[in-house]
């Protein structure tokens, strides 16, 4: 069974950074690619970053690049994200996910329950 638990979301001022955490057990931290989504109030859903098992890079989509950062503790099974410069366009509910089923920007077998970002002043 793979659980996937979300943490260090909450309210931040436009310019802060926070580092989000997803906690795995089970099978994937080892075997499966990862990656963060998030989805804004009457948004769909959006891919963020991935870090690719097979190659061990790290892809970003454009709007986070440079200032959003995947990273992985193996011996913690905890992968994170760290966000720098944060925005209101920020504000959402982040996901990790793991085991993509086709490609590393769209469905993923695990999904974590989110944790909620919001960036205001």
């Amino acid at each position: 069974q793979v659980q996937l638990v979300e943490s260090g979301g909450g309210l931040v001022q436009p310019g802060d950074s926070l580092t989000l955490s997803c906690a795995a057990s089970g099978r994937t931290f080892s075997t499966d690619s990862m990656a963060w989504f998030r989805q804004a109030p009457g948004k769909e859903r959006e891919f963020i970053a991935a870090l690719l098992l097979a190659s061990g890079e790290a892809v970003y989509v454009d709007s986070v690049r440079g200032r959003f950062t995947i990273s992985r503790d193996s011996a913690k099974n905890i992968l994170y994200l760290q966000m720098n410069n944060l925005s209101p366009e920020d504000t959402a509910v982040y996901h990790c996910a793991s085991h993509p089923l086709r490609d590393y920007v769209g469905e993923y077998a695990y999904w974590g329950q989110g944790t909620q970002v919001t960036v205001s002043s």
